[in-house]
């Protein structure tokens, strides 16, 4: 199915440069990339199509990668039960010139929201976009959360915003501790790892 709609889409829209990229691991699903600057008519053209009949946007998100951002758009045929995860890349860009792309709400609703909490946690800015603001933080938040070189600003309307006494680092601990008591790290599965911890011990029981 994904290369019947690549090839779908480079005979639609000119530019649209559509690529099939299978899963890295043997699990996963296969997804569709395209140029970012046809993000808009490439979902024109799979909405409009009688053949696939896209009619729902599930999601709306984005990725940091090293070097770009990666935004990722899950569509849906009821009437045909297609489901596809379209794919574009942005440059990361910066604080003063964000990544920015054609917004799709004019086409799903759906996608209002979706984009407004894209820009809010990732900072890509989605052009005619009907109401285009933050959603999850304040308007006059410094940076985006969710992008990996996110510093947390100190104080916010003098408000510390990450204050010690909040950071539950006795829970976040509890791995490492109960790997200590037991003095088996194969015994214990945690969210919170100490690698080093585990590796020491591992090598002590191999002697």
């Amino acid at each position: 199915m994904h290369n019947q709609i690549a090839e779908f889409l480079n005979k639609r829209v000119d530019g649209a440069n559509a690529v099939v990229n299978a899963p890295v691991a043997v699990v996963g699903d296969h997804s569709i990339t395209v140029d970012s600057s046809k993000i808009y008519e490439v979902c024109v053209a799979l909405k409009t199509s009688l053949e696939f009949s896209f009619n729902v946007l599930q999601v709306i998100t984005g990725t940091d990668y090293p070097d770009r951002i990666e935004l990722s758009y899950v569509l849906a045929s009821y009437s045909k039960n297609l489901e596809l995860i379209l794919k574009a890349n942005l440059p990361r860009g910066d604080k003063d010139n964000l990544p920015k792309i054609n917004s799709v709400v004019s086409l799903w609703s759906a996608a209002n929201f979706q984009e407004r909490e894209t820009y809010d946690m990732i900072g890509v800015e989605f052009l005619c976009h009907p109401d285009f603001r933050r959603i999850l933080t304040p308007d006059d938040w410094i940076g985006h959360p969710l992008r990996k070189d996110y510093v947390v600003q100190e104080k916010y309307l003098d408000m510390v915003v990450d204050p010690p006494a909040k950071n539950n680092t006795y829970d976040q601990m509890f791995g490492k501790r109960l790997k200590e008591e037991l003095g088996d790290p194969k015994r214990v599965s945690a969210s919170w790892k100490d690698h080093s911890a585990g590796a020491d011990s591992e090598a002590k029981d191999g002697e």
